[in-house]
Parts: structure tokens; sequence; C-alpha cells
């Protein structure tokens, strides 16, 4: 008996000595790891939501400081449109896309009904019209989502989803 307790001693330490580490948060009691995870989702939102307003003001100083340098800007939808892709670096996304994006489409309703952010994502939903300069049509009403990450007090992923449909027919002229 005593021998089998001894083993099962030498397994369970065994057991423990090779369990996964644990993350500073995982070593943490769940209330305490709950807290630290909501106060990096508030401060996601934050700076999410502080880049959309220099967007919209057209502060591209504030924009740009708040822009991780390996920021990847993507937009889901149809590749025949211009501004379609994924834009990869502060320089791409600033030196290539935002000039092709800015003379294809003019936002002239934006309307963010939800937003939330848990950890270093932050994700956003609601429901824009945009004009598209190579047809000078606008699109009807249509719903978006974006989704955020951040890394460092900077955003590092602009993840851009639309119905691609409706801003492809206009940008078209269908």
């Amino acid at each position: 008996m005593r021998s089998q307790l001894i083993v099962l001693i030498l397994a369970i330490s065994f057991l423990v000595g090779c369990s996964p580490k644990k993350t500073s948060n995982e070593s943490q009691s769940p209330d305490v790891r709950e807290e630290v995870e909501n106060d990096q989702g508030d401060e996601t939102l934050s700076i999410a939501m502080d880049f959309m307003d220099a967007m919209g003001k057209g502060d591209m100083e504030r924009m740009i400081s708040l822009m991780h340098d390996d920021m990847v800007w993507h937009n889901e939808g149809d590749a025949s449109m211009p501004w379609i892709g994924p834009w990869k670096g502060k320089q791409a996304i600033l030196e290539e896309f935002m000039p092709l994006f800015g003379k294809n489409f003019k936002t002239t309703k934006w309307n963010t009904e939800d937003a939330f952010a848990s950890g270093d994502t932050a994700a956003f939903f609601g429901r824009m019209v945009g004009l598209l300069t190579s047809s000078n049509q606008e699109t009807k009403e249509f719903t978006f989502a974006l989704r955020v990450k951040v890394k460092d007090g900077k955003i590092i992923l602009w993840n851009w989803f639309e119905d691609s449909y409706e801003v492809s027919n206009k940008y078209h002229g269908v």
C-alpha cells in the first residue's frame, strides 16, 4: 500500500511539473483575471474609437500616432475594387491604400450601433452609406462590421467587412 501511495505521489508530481506554464493572467483568480481583461478591453475600445474619431475629423497626425508600424488594414470584398485586400504596414496604408480609398469612396452616412471589446480585440457594427466617385452613384444604406486589434497601445489590425455586393455594383455603375 505504501509503495502504491509513493508511486501515486510521484505520478502526480510528474504531471504537475509537466503541465503547461500559466501566464500571469492564468495564475490569478478568475475575478482578477476578468478584471485585467476588462481593463485591457476598455483600453482597446478607447484606442479604436479614438482612431475612428481622428479619421472622421481628418486628423492624420492623430491617426498616424495610433497606427502600429506593422498595422494591417484588410477590407473584404470584390477584388476588382482597388482598395480591397490586405494592406500591410503603416507606410503602405498611408501611401497606397488611403489615397486609393479616398479617391474612390466618400462616406456620406455613418452610424455605429454596437461596439464592445475583450482583451486586445474590439468589434463595431453599424450602418453606412457611401458615394462611389468613379460612377457618381450612392449606395443604399448597408451594414458593416469592423474587427480591430491593438498591440502596444496602437492599432495592429483594422479588418473591415461590409455589403461589398452593394458597394461593388455602385463602383461599377450597376
